[in-house]
């Protein structure tokens, strides 16, 4: 039996635009069969916060684009950065990790996270899920 290729990416950003990347690459990993680990740090933590999501938005640079690219999306039928997440959960391929020590240094507790969360981890844990990795990506 062969072993399952595996996708690995750090999550350190909570724009929208870089949440898009992180979440288009990860559903076309899983589409390919590909098992995806992301870790969550620093700003990205955000994301995994209640509400975290659909509070997403551009960086400042690139702010006046963000209605228009909100429109466009929903025009393409596009869906939500949230609802990739849970279409990427429900194959069965994702595994979601919040860096413990950016929760502290944020204050955000276990209960303050959206329930898609499987483990709270610091980076050597991390570390030792992407030692192994077909494929590594900072995003």
């Amino acid at each position: 039996m062969s072993k399952k290729r595996k996708l690995a990416m750090i999550v350190h950003s909570g724009t929208l635009d870089k949440l898009y990347c992180a979440f288009i690459l990860g559903s076309t990993a899983v589409s390919q069969d590909i098992e995806v680990h992301l870790y969550f740090t620093f700003w990205g933590l955000n994301a995994l916060v209640k509400g975290g999501l659909e509070k997403a938005g551009l960086p400042a640079d690139y702010k006046q684009m963000e209605e228009p690219m909100r429109k466009k999306l929903k025009e393409m039928k596009y869906p939500t950065p949230y609802d990739m997440l849970k279409r990427m959960k429900a194959s069965g391929l994702l595994k979601i990790y919040a860096c413990s020590p950016t929760m502290e240094m944020f204050g955000v507790k276990r209960e303050n996270l959206i329930p898609e969360v499987d483990e709270i981890a610091g980076a050597s844990a991390f570390l030792d899920v992407a030692s192994d990795a077909d494929i590594t990506l900072l995003v």
